[in-house]
């Protein structure tokens, strides 16, 4: 219950005390509704962006990290709102090495003197889930050991629970809540940060990334140390390295930046198109130049994306429709990507995809940003409610951020162009004669099992269309929704005018009393007073009904 009134307190400071009013929250803590007023007017210098950004670093680790997960959704989020979560950040104090020893010992079943030659007190990063500590195992190698921060995952999972109760409220009361699905967004967003609270699968993440790249000594990706790793612990290799934001330090190396640039952009782009399994935080902290080595390091294993063949080739349309200015080509791979609703206006929707490829017309290819127009592509889906795989909007995201590591160590570089040629295998690998063959392969017994039904279900549908009994089902929630609060609203008016009714009978019988000068008695009982009595009844049970219903 503390936590909760934590929650409808961070909404009242920051101005949505409306927002628990809808919720229904507003009774679970019995808050004045004064209070939401006055908390409300004291954030109106804000913009929502930002009181939203508040709201979510009040409540700490988990709503941080929901925040920033949104700010990857901009088939869900506007553009402003997710300029501001990109900004969230953990302002969080480091664990005490007693702590950080005791969870260390816990963990890994032993004494960290007798694990480790040494073991850096000070934190070389603190996080809101864990902090990294500089370390060297008892067999030599230098490491980099991740430790949870103690009760985190616990803490977690009770906002997570929070969180999902709050989506289902939101769903039943609230329209946008129901045309967004945010039960199911809700449901993404716990299973990545639950992956987050989970080392070991961070861990064998590196380990996919190390396969991928096993054949390019360009690529490095650090050496996860299994004996010393579990859910609250993660033991790496120690990559000595130059951070690609440190331009000094890359010259003195004799770095070659144009080199580092088209080497990164080459491998996030061979993840994406070739492997489907890809590193959805390519921010500039996460990569190591090597000088020595000739190559890049990869670090922070936290968040990955993963696409389908499928998903892929619909990737490769988007970029190939692009570079054609085809409209038609562009709805068409939206269509497939996505789920789209019923009811869309498909005329307002190629023109909204015409005007999106009009933007991008007579600017050079080469200057053109490719993050910036797949997030803008998923702000016309956003615009006609349909529905998009996280996955793919993670890819808008991370090319966003991968363009601003770039620009950094060359601002010349293209993205988009260096994407073409990706996208161009991939749809010529989508129409090879390899392919086809491959797909029947796959699916012969599927096929086979059709051929085979296929006599039995003629035969029903020749005997329903006899018979003029083809079934039709008609599935209409909004109707249904509709029908119930009509039934709803034609009982309440029902009982008024039965109540109305009452009332002039009661008030013709006490006029007709004062006129005649007698009491209403019938057969011995004071009728009046009875009457009465149940005409108040009735009214505060109408009063009573209306209030609970939560529609006044």
């Amino acid at each position: 219950m503390a936590r909760y009134r934590d929650i409808a307190t961070a909404f009242t400071r920051n101005g949505f005390g409306f927002f628990v009013k809808e919720l229904g929250l507003d009774r679970v803590f019995s808050l004045p509704r004064r209070l939401l007023v006055n908390r409300e007017q004291n954030s109106e210098d804000k913009t929502t962006g930002e009181r939203i950004r508040h709201f979510l670093e009040d409540l700490g680790p988990t709503f941080i990290k929901v925040g920033q997960l949104a700010s990857t959704r901009p088939d869900l989020i506007p553009k402003d709102i997710r300029k501001e979560l990109s900004k969230l950040q953990d302002h969080i104090s480091p664990v005490p090495f007693e702590q950080v020893k005791e969870i260390v010992e816990e963990e890994l079943d032993g004494k960290m003197e007798e694990m480790f030659s040494s073991f850096e007190q000070s934190p070389l990063g603190v996080a809101s889930i864990g902090q990294v500590h500089e370390a060297v195992l008892s067999t030599g190698e230098k490491v980099a050991v991740k430790v949870q921060r103690p009760n985190v995952g616990k803490q977690v999972h009770i906002d997570l629970e929070i969180l999902h109760e709050m989506a289902e409220r939101a769903e039943k009361r609230l329209d946008w809540a129901r045309r967004y699905q945010v039960v199911d967004v809700v449901a993404e967003f716990k299973k990545a940060i639950k992956d987050e609270l989970d080392y070991e699968h961070e861990g064998r993440n590196a380990d996919l990334m190390a396969k991928q790249f096993e054949n390019d000594p360009t690529v490095y990706i650090p050496e996860i140390y299994w004996d010393y790793t579990t859910k609250k612990i993660l033991t790496m290799e120690y990559i000595e390295g130059i951070k690609l934001d440190d331009q000094e330090s890359l010259f003195e190396a004799q770095c070659d930046n144009e080199w580092l640039a088209e080497k990164l952009v080459q491998a996030i782009f061979y993840q994406m198109f070739e492997d489907g399994y890809f590193h959805a935080d390519p921010h500039i902290g996460n990569f190591f130049a090597l000088p020595e080595e000739e190559g890049i390091a990869f670090m922070d294993f936290g968040l990955v994306g993963r696409l389908s063949k499928e998903m892929q080739r619909d990737l490769a349309s988007i970029v190939i429709a692009m570079t054609s200015q085809d409209t038609k080509k562009m709805t068409r791979a939206m269509k497939r990507m996505g789920v789209v609703p019923a009811d869309i206006d498909e005329h307002e929707w190629e023109g909204d995809v015409d005007q999106f490829l009009i933007k991008y017309y007579d600017v050079p290819f080469s200057e053109i940003s490719l993050g910036q127009a797949i997030t803008d592509m998923f702000q016309i889906a956003h615009k006609h409610q349909i529905e998009v795989p996280s996955d793919f909007t993670l890819i808008g995201k991370t090319i966003l951020t991968l363009e601003g590591v770039v620009a950094e160590l060359d601002p010349n570089f293209s993205i988009i162009t260096a994407a073409e040629p990706f996208g161009r295998k991939l749809m010529r690998d989508k129409y090879h004669p390899k392919r086809f063959a491959r797909e029947i392969y796959n699916h012969v017994d599927e096929y086979a099992d059709v051929i085979e039904d296929m006599p039995e279900i003629v035969r029903e549908l020749t005997a329903l269309a006899k018979e003029r009994k083809i079934p039709v089902e008609i599935k209409m929630p909004a109707l249904n929704y509709l029908l119930s609060k009509m039934d709803r609203v034609s009982n309440l008016l029902s009982f008024s005018i039965i109540l109305l009714a009452f009332s002039l009978i009661m008030t013709g019988v006490i006029i007709g009393s004062a006129i005649a000068g007698q009491s209403s008695v019938l057969w011995d009982i004071p009728a009046l007073e009875i009457g009465f009595v149940i005409a108040v009844g009735m009214l505060a049970w109408m009063i009573y009904s209306i209030f609970r219903s939560g529609r006044f």
